[in-house]
């Protein structure tokens, strides 16, 4: 890699990335403790809803009091320090600003971002994974038709998923499966903010007292996040979900092999080419030996017998066959690694992954029996979880995204374990987060895709090579 020689050579130039960051949360917070120490990364200015957190994350990662005095965008570019603000839409229009960061998590405010960065011409970095899964792929078509670069968050499993997809398609390997760990049990999708602490095996009152929202960690134990970060990935790589989603079943590193192969081979998996999670614990609740909790797996097939042999001969773990084996990461760094994405975006012009196709949706299911007249609370609520789902199925059945599951109101009866409906909810249709969401629908409909096949088939093909013509 030479991203780290590219960034010594723009501070030697004094032409350092100039970089923009909304939200300063924990991912936020992150990222901020790791810029001060990059080369070649001038962090322009934090946009948050309380510039007064902005600048407490600022002083809590070690950066000086000093370089936080700028009184706006051109004074900070200006002087080599940080404004601080809580104008997001206000950052992303300073001309100052090159790279823009969403750190938010909020599905609306991700959309919007985006599109005022193609109006811009912004590169933007996703850490809002929520959006991705939202309305990725329409995000990112966007962004190509402006001429920007549309990002996820390295770091951030999804991102390290797709770089490993890489590693292995461009190695030659046919990629079987790709995915994380995390901690599951099926009881976990009916957990909710009262019920999260006992299953992470804290109190209640130590959460409070160490600042930890109970929705957020919620989400992560009801398969909430699971099922988004697989979306992000899924229409990222080409890989798809199995027909019922997400398994989560129980495995440790030295099983991916023999686990994470087709049905068809004696493995668990429904097809080659499949997003899946695996769980940490037994479904007996005992912990799986060398679990993979906090990283990123992929599979991959030999299907020669001299890469069989190859296998072999370097002591990789495989299946019984000898065909199957695995790559593997144990660990995330989260925002601590977010550096790569800026610099990959801002160097290179290249993502750390972005959606190129709708494959994985992620929809709102009850949680329990919800009446009508039930307003559902969204992610990592009470009322439901996110289920991955093939995008033609979810399109099929008119499901409603869990990112917009939030503050609607039931118009009927929802079983629990059902998937919720568009006709189900009422709905501001004049939300721009609903239309453009309704707009993706339509762009990458069955028949939509019909219609722009029709259309590539029937232009005229041009043969690339020098002194090659058009042909028609």
């Amino acid at each position: 890699m030479n991203l780290h020689r590219l960034l010594l050579q723009r501070a030697a130039d004094s032409r350092p990335l100039r970089v923009g960051l909304i939200g300063a949360g924990k991912f936020g917070s992150m990222y901020l403790s790791q810029a001060r120490r990059t080369p070649g990364i001038h962090l322009v200015a934090v946009a948050d809803l309380s510039p007064k957190r902005a600048r407490k994350a600022l002083l809590h990662t070690g950066w000086p009091a000093d370089v936080l005095s700028a009184r706006s965008f051109a004074q900070a570019a200006r002087q080599g320090s940080t404004y601080l603000c809580d104008d997001a839409m206000a950052l992303i229009a300073a001309p100052e600003i090159e790279i823009v960061i969403d750190a938010t998590g909020s599905p609306s405010a991700g959309i919007a971002h985006v599109l005022a960065c193609c109006t811009h011409g912004k590169h933007i970095v996703m850490v809002n994974v929520e959006a991705d899964a939202l309305a990725g792929p329409l995000l990112a078509r966007k962004a190509r038709e402006a001429g920007i670069v549309y990002s996820l968050a390295y770091g951030d499993q999804p991102a390290l998923i797709c770089e490993m997809v890489d590693w292995a398609r461009t190695a030659g390997f046919e990629v079987i499966a790709a995915g994380k760990g995390t901690k599951y049990l099926p009881a976990y999708h009916a957990s909710t903010p009262d019920t999260v602490w006992q299953h992470y095996g804290i109190s209640a009152e130590d959460a409070r007292t160490g600042g930890m929202n109970a929705q957020m960690f919620n989400s992560f134990l009801d398969g909430t996040k699971s099922a988004i970060e697989m979306a992000a990935v899924a229409n990222a790589t080409g890989l798809t979900p199995a027909p019922d989603g997400l398994a989560f079943p129980a495995c440790g590193v030295d099983d991916l092999a023999h686990l994470l192969r087709p049905a068809t081979d004696g493995g668990l998996l429904h097809h080659r080419g499949q997003v899946e999670v695996i769980s940490s614990l037994e479904r007996d609740s005992r912990s799986v030996f060398r679990d993979l909790r906090w990283g990123v797996y992929v599979t991959f097939s030999a299907d020669s017998d001299y890469v069989r042999r190859c296998f072999r001969e370097y002591g990789l773990l495989t299946d019984a066959s000898g065909n199957f084996s695995a790559m593997y990461k144990p660990y995330h760094l989260i925002g601590l690694e977010l550096g790569i994405s800026v610099a990959s975006v801002g160097l290179r012009g290249e993502p750390t992954g972005a959606a190129d196709g709708w494959r994985g949706d992620v929809v709102a299911t009850a949680k329990r029996n919800l009446k009508a007249g039930e307003v559902l609370d969204g992610e990592g609520g009470f009322t439901v979880y996110g289920k991955l789902m093939p995008a033609t199925d979810s399109l099929a059945a008119g499901g409603l995204p869990l990112g917009l599951a939030h503050g609607v109101k039931l118009k009927r009866a929802v079983p629990a374990g059902t998937a919720v409906r568009w006709q189900d909810v009422v709905f501001n249709a004049n939300d721009p987060a609903v239309m453009f969401r309704r707009e993706m629908e339509k762009a990458f409909s069955p028949s939509a895709r019909k219609g722009q096949a029709a259309i590539s088939a029937s232009a005229p093909q041009r043969l690339s090579g020098p002194g090659s013509r058009s042909r028609s």
